[in-house]
């Protein structure tokens, strides 16, 4: 079954921390986290978007971008697993980066573990490019994570290979 798109609610909230947990176990986002992002996600001043990929009631994949002005930044994507290696990572990262257009913003920065060389390259497929390195950021293993930023979001979706899932629903 092909995985769909949709916003992330609070009912959301347990099944994607049980999936934060096994991906990120040292340093997961509390329930509190979530619940404050989302609480930015709705009405005419959001200045959130937070969505999950869904197949047959269960969450495969979520993923958040905050806005402020002219400047995104992706909280977090994340993908089962089992999902490795599906595209489902460029398909919400594609999601996010049509938010950032929608929020009008110019560029789309975001940190990513100095270790996590798998989502390096998804991001560099999409244009973005490393400018520094943020020291200890990652608590408490203290990993460094690597700052990249992307500067124009309505040029940066490339094609995807066959079988990447570009047939997701937004």
């Amino acid at each position: 079954m092909t995985p769909s798109l949709r916003e992330m609610r609070w009912w959301d909230i347990d099944p994607v921390l049980e999936l934060e947990k096994a991906l990120f176990p040292e340093d997961a986002w509390s329930r509190g986290m979530f619940w404050s992002e989302l609480a930015h996600a709705r009405g005419p001043e959001a200045t959130r978007r937070y969505v999950v990929a869904v197949t047959a009631g269960r969450i495969l994949g979520y993923a958040g971008l905050a806005a402020q002005g002219e400047l995104a930044d992706i909280q977090t994507i994340a993908v089962a697993r089992e999902h490795w290696g599906t595209g489902l990572g460029g398909v919400l990262l594609t999601e996010l980066l049509r938010a950032a257009t929608a929020f009008e913003c110019a560029e789309v920065m975001l940190e990513c573990r100095v270790d996590n060389v798998r989502a390096q390259k998804l991001y560099e497929r999409y244009g973005f490019a490393p400018i520094g390195f943020r020291r200890g950021y990652y608590q408490p293993g203290n990993v460094d994570a690597l700052v990249m930023r992307l500067t124009d979001p309505t040029t940066s979706v490339p094609s995807a290979p066959p079988g990447e899932g570009t047939d997701i629903n937004g």
